[in-house]
């Protein structure tokens, strides 16, 4: 159960102007449009304190998977020379430097990340109540620190996508990143548009006896929504902890965990629970471990995610 709770708490942790007159406006309508990164530049992150990024970063360090996996999605992987403890994608973060996170206060090597001499350090919102000390040592040694903003929704994922393709230099990328997620997306949510099924899919975050699922507010959720599913805690907000009474009373069609890689033969497990033998998913057996780190990492890999869940609820649709 230990380990159960320790992977909880990694998931919740774990983001030039152009114009034209009206003689020449046109003669431009066809003309593809490139936004070159100006720098130097100067934004917000989500401290709402004004961060300059002097030139193109070409060391950067990143302090949460989801930032890494953005960076390489833009083709800046090349110029990410630090990581955490918990990144494992892609397979290139294997031979980078590591800079802390799995410790037991989740905190991260200082004196390693100002040794490595970076340009830029990504870090994020979701870690700030742990990290903030370090995050000023950093500042107060001339590196510069931009804070991304924790994404609630999909919609958070692509703004974030684009702002760290503004301040890396890789715009024009960042933008063709989320406007390929957004076409997935779009055909995911085509394809089981008209099922009329609406199956209903319990998500199981951790196992009993404590129990959490994922409600309103969560990757999960929305990823359920786009599928034309239901989610059985769609009324609860954020990660919650929930009855096992009251899963068993909902009846699922479908059970999803994520959990898998803490837990040996998942699927079995939950199969073979006593209390939930009347429960649809069970007797149809329709129990999925999926990735937990597609569905919740708020990244270019959230379609991934998404597909995983679609195959699991609709195998007759995703085969």
């Amino acid at each position: 159960m230990k380990k159960i709770v320790s992977s909880l708490f990694v998931v919740l942790l774990c983001l030039g102007l152009f114009g034209c007159n009206s003689e020449t406006a046109q003669k431009e309508t066809n003309v593809p449009k490139t936004e070159v990164a100006q720098f130097p530049l100067t934004v917000k992150d989500s401290t709402d304190k004004e961060i300059e990024i002097k030139e193109e970063p070409k060391k950067i360090i990143s302090l949460i998977p989801s930032n890494t996996e953005i960076l390489f999605s833009i083709g800046k992987g090349k110029n990410v020379i630090g990581v955490t403890d918990f990144d494992n994608y892609p397979e290139e973060v294997k031979g980078i430097d590591k800079v802390g996170g799995n410790n037991a206060d989740m905190t991260y090597n200082i004196e390693k990340i100002i040794s490595l001499q970076p340009d830029l350090v990504l870090a994020h919102e979701s870690s700030l109540g742990i990290s903030a000390d370090g995050l000023e040592q950093l500042k107060q040694a001339g590196i510069t620190v931009f804070v991304v903003k924790n994404a609630e929704s999909i919609n958070d994922v692509y703004d974030t996508i684009k702002e760290i393709g503004q301040i890396t230099g890789k715009l024009d990328e960042s933008k063709k990143v989320v406007s390929d997620m957004k076409e997935k997306l779009e055909k995911i949510s085509d394809k089981t548009a008209n099922i009329g099924t609406n199956p209903l899919v319990w998500l199981e975050i951790s196992g009993p006896p404590e129990i959490y699922t994922a409600g309103n507010g969560t990757f999960l959720n929305e990823m359920i929504s786009i599928i034309h599913a239901k989610n059985v805690a769609e009324k609860e907000k954020g990660w919650v902890m929930y009855s096992e009474e009251s899963a068993i009373k909902a009846n699922p069609d479908v059970i999803l965990t994520t959990y898998g890689d803490y837990v040996p033969d998942l699927e079995k497990v939950v199969l073979e629970r006593k209390n939930w033998t009347s429960v649809n998913a069970i007797k149809n057996k329709r129990v999925f471990d999926i990735n937990a780190d597609t569905t919740s990492r708020p990244g270019p890999r959230l379609v991934e995610g998404v597909e995983e869940i679609a195959k699991a609820v609709y195998p007759e649709v995703f085969k």
